[in-house]
């Protein structure tokens, strides 16, 4: 979490960081903070046509790869195992990552649905910590690209 914190304090955003019993899933995280499903980001490390890249998208929702690889025009888009990306998210913990894909040399996707949101929380490199910011931060820092997950 020290890489995100150190960035967003040089980029003077404000946040909230949040503690809570271990979970595992983006709803149960949620649920633990009292976060609205729709406003917790959750990120699918996925490959398309083999580079690594983050879908962003509510925790209420599920990754359609066959719509992401038509909405990036790509030849294919699968879940990325575990073994693709410990390396090159070395500060979290797996199934933790924020969506801070830049940070991590990765591209970023996010879901129209979380657009909406004024303030979005995600998993903070581990699985008992959230972060929480305004949704017009995240975008001006990462600059995802808004496609249908």
């Amino acid at each position: 979490m020290e890489r995100v914190t150190r960035y967003l304090d040089e980029q003077g955003v404000k946040y909230v960081i949040m503690h809570h019993s271990p979970a595992y899933t983006a709803q149960e995280i949620a649920e633990a903070v009292h976060v609205s499903g729709r406003h917790f980001a959750k990120c699918v490390v996925v490959t398309i046509d083999g580079r690594l890249a983050l879908a962003v998208l509510p925790a209420s929702d599920q990754v359609d790869l066959q719509r992401m690889a038509r909405s990036v025009g790509a030849g294919s888009v699968e879940l990325a195992g575990e073994a693709d990306f410990r390396d090159s998210l070395p500060d979290c913990e797996v199934g933790a990552m924020p969506p801070f894909g830049n940070l991590f040399g990765m591209e970023v996707f996010v879901s129209p649905h979380l657009t909406q949101a004024d303030l979005i929380a995600f998993n903070a490199c581990s699985h008992t910590e959230v972060m929480q910011l305004p949704y017009e931060s995240f975008a001006r820092l990462v600059n995802p690209v808004e496609i249908a997950l």
